[in-house]
């Protein structure tokens, strides 16, 4: 099967298949691999032949703050405003009674449903994971792969970008 653009010989890009091509370069960060391609794709070379991949994944996980319930319910709180306002202020647009109403029905509806809606998750942890975080993925190195066909070309060309 061909893909959309083509090509034959490389596969669907939403696919996952293992990445194929010769190293032309490895770089300590993601921005750095970007800007070696940036460099291929301004100096007219065919891109793409080109993929980037990380190596040496790992998933990172940050620590923000430490979860109490006064700052889960006041988190609900807050987010169930927003909403309950942003909800009031759509009704208010569909009601001939004015706006004071429908925002302040939407207001207490978004408060409660904020508190609920933050409060049993919660308490469902029983203290299991008292904290907030953020969760990445990240590479411990990232390798510009080139077709064969053009991987002299590739690494020629990037041996004389200064990174």
């Amino acid at each position: 099967m061909t893909n959309p653009l083509g090509n034959p010989n490389r596969n669907r890009p939403g696919l996952p298949t293992p990445p194929s091509g010769w190293p032309v370069g490895s770089y300590p960060t993601y921005a750095e691999a970007q800007k070696a391609v940036d460099f291929l794709a301004d100096n007219q070379f065919p891109v793409e032949n080109v993929t980037i991949v990380g190596v040496d994944l790992m998933q990172v996980e940050r620590v923000l703050y430490r979860l109490t319930w006064g700052k889960v319910i006041g988190g609900g709180v807050i987010s169930g405003a927003w909403l309950g306002l942003f909800l009031g202020l759509l009704l208010s647009l569909f009601t001939s009674g004015g706006a004071i109403g429908p925002l302040i029905v939407g207001l207490v509806g978004g408060v409660i449903f904020g508190l609920i809606s933050a409060s049993i998750p919660y308490a469902a942890t029983r203290g299991q994971r008292d904290f907030a975080s953020t969760m990445q993925l990240v590479a411990g190195r990232y390798d510009v792969l080139c077709e064969p066909k053009a991987a002299e070309q590739a690494r020629d060309m990037l041996a004389r970008l200064a990174i």
